[in-house]
């Protein structure tokens, strides 16, 4: 055994673990990692609370009060989902205490479904802190063009954010200036901004699933030697963005009053080719102020045999942008990949929140009371 993760946190990465379940709660295994692999927040999606509500019998005693009480089945989906966020949340209380309110984080999404509707997506954020009720809980908001706006009604409203589903360069700018926005927003209501907090949740592997996908069918040596190189190039010029937005005038303004800066994210961090070290994705975006939030399997690769070498993303900059370029000149369009997985990205949250549905509807008929 390595202390790959203490060296990961002693650098600036904060651990988070990309999975919940209430078994994950009960059982004392959150606290363990807590206690024992350096894990500081957690985060959640619908495809976590579908695999955590379709295996095993944790959710029976809830979803048979619920399905007493003939709820429907996106009440009762909101009723577990926010249970098991407010208990994860009540655990990781003294690391938040600890750090500020910085980590000790859960992280809960809003449904999927309203990612392209503004007004809907800000309703269901305040719905979301209002029925968790913890403060250090993060309102998850995807990066389409709509849920820009969103970002800054809520971080506006005071309501931290994780803001995931991005994929592009672009895109991270513009999430960058909606948070940025958002907080003028608070301090001209007054409101205290060092209690908003928020992440940008840029996601990794998936860059290099399609392009990868891409290069094979190609098929020659020069595309050949361009695999598995897009995924980190795009991950390093974003934490490149980061430094330059939260270096600039009008970030010091917000710095003065004592506004939190929005992390970088590292999300889809489990590596999907076997042909490359499943550590990949941590030992080589290592870098102050971020978070690397990972699935479990990648949590135990990094610690048995993760290799952790100081700051493995500052001064790559040059090397990521000839990295993507020569990505571009096998004809391969970044803009349209990344807008690809965007909209990918998008439905493969609805589809999930929809096997949510079913797998919940089934368990809700399951358990129902017999009438009479």
């Amino acid at each position: 055994m390595t202390d790959a993760l203490k060296r990961l946190s002693e650098e600036g990465v904060a651990i988070w673990l990309d999975d919940l379940s209430r078994k994950r709660i009960t059982s004392g295994n959150l606290a363990e990692l807590i206690d024992q692999q350096h894990v500081v927040g957690v985060t959640t999606n619908p495809s976590i609370f579908q695999k955590a509500i379709s295996e095993g019998d944790g959710y029976d005693q809830q979803l048979a009060d619920l399905a007493a009480r003939k709820v429907t089945v996106e009440e009762a989906i909101r009723m577990i989902t926010t249970a098991d966020v407010r208990d994860a949340a009540d655990i990781l209380r003294p690391v938040f205490d600890a750090t500020g309110g910085q980590d000790g984080r859960v992280s809960i999404e809003v449904d999927p479904r309203l990612a392209h509707n503004t007004a809907a997506t800000v309703a269901e954020a305040k719905q979301l802190a209002w029925l968790v009720d913890r403060p250090n809980t993060l309102i998850k908001i995807p990066a389409t063009k709509a849920g820009l706006p969103a970002i800054t009604e809520t971080i506006g409203l005071g309501i931290s954010v994780n803001v995931t589903l991005i994929f592009s360069l672009a895109r991270y700018r513009e999430v960058m200036d909606a948070f940025i926005t958002g907080l003028e927003k608070a301090k001209e209501r007054g409101l205290d901004l060092s209690k908003i907090h928020s992440v940008a949740s840029f996601f990794v592997s998936r860059v290099d699933t399609e392009i990868d996908k891409r290069i094979d069918a190609l098929g020659t040596d020069e595309a050949k030697a361009a695999r598995g190189k897009a995924g980190l190039a795009n991950a390093r010029l974003a934490y490149e963005a980061y430094q330059e937005v939260f270096s600039s005038d009008r970030w010091a303004a917000l710095d003065k009053a004592q506004a939190n800066k929005q992390r970088p994210l590292w999300a889809s961090t489990g590596v999907k080719d076997k042909a490359y070290k499943d550590t990949l994705y941590v030992d080589e975006l290592v870098a102050p102020n971020t978070v690397n939030t990972m699935p479990e399997a990648t949590l135990e690769a990094t610690e048995d045999h993760g290799q952790i070498t100081g700051d493995t993303i500052t001064g790559t900059y040059e090397q990521s942008r000839a990295e993507l370029a020569a990505v571009e000149a096998l004809g391969i369009s970044y803009d349209d990949v990344v807008q690809q997985l965007e909209d990918e990205g998008v439905e493969k949250f609805e589809a999930a929140w929809t096997d949510l549905l079913k797998s919940t509807e089934a368990e809700l008929s399951r358990l129902a009371p017999s009438e009479g």
